[in-house]
């Protein structure tokens, strides 16, 4: 199912142009229009689905899959050193455009993509924090429904 006025829906409709890299019945992976680094693509679910809080996992899935896909092409094509995955949910994350989409990046030294930690490690890296905070995630997680 598209949505009126996503340009992603609108890529997969074929009314607008993409560049595409894998197509099959669940997903599509198009080049970025806006190539950060040389090897930029994009990984959608056909389904049309906001973010990853919506993301049913069977599409999950497949995105995940296909992501593997092309990462191991874009590693025989490109032959990067790295390789980032980058998927972002609303606006205070970054998220453009409100279809799910994971970003593949591959990655060489000096790329000026961006840097980690600019500021160094936060206070909340602290061993205490992070299990008070995996013993909350585990709480939460035990008494979730899958989608």
């Amino acid at each position: 199912m598209s949505e009126a006025g996503c340009p992603f829906c609108a890529i997969i409709d074929g009314r607008a142009p993409a560049a595409i890299v894998l197509s099959d019945e669940r997903v599509l992976a198009f080049m970025d229009l806006r190539q950060a680094v040389p090897g930029h693509v994009l990984v959608i679910p056909r389904r049309h689905v906001a973010d990853i809080y919506a993301l049913p996992l069977d599409d999950a899935a497949a995105v995940m899959q296909t992501a593997v896909r092309v990462a191991q092409a874009l590693r025989a094509e490109y032959d990067p050193p790295g390789l980032n995955l980058w998927q972002s949910n609303g606006a205070a994350a970054g998220q453009e455009v409100l279809h799910f989409h994971l970003h593949l990046h591959a990655r060489r030294p000096g790329d000026g993509l961006f840097r980690l930690y600019p500021k160094g490690l936060p206070s909340h890296s602290s061993a205490s924090w992070r299990e008070a905070a995996a013993q909350a995630l585990r709480l939460r997680l035990a008494g979730q429904e899958l989608p």
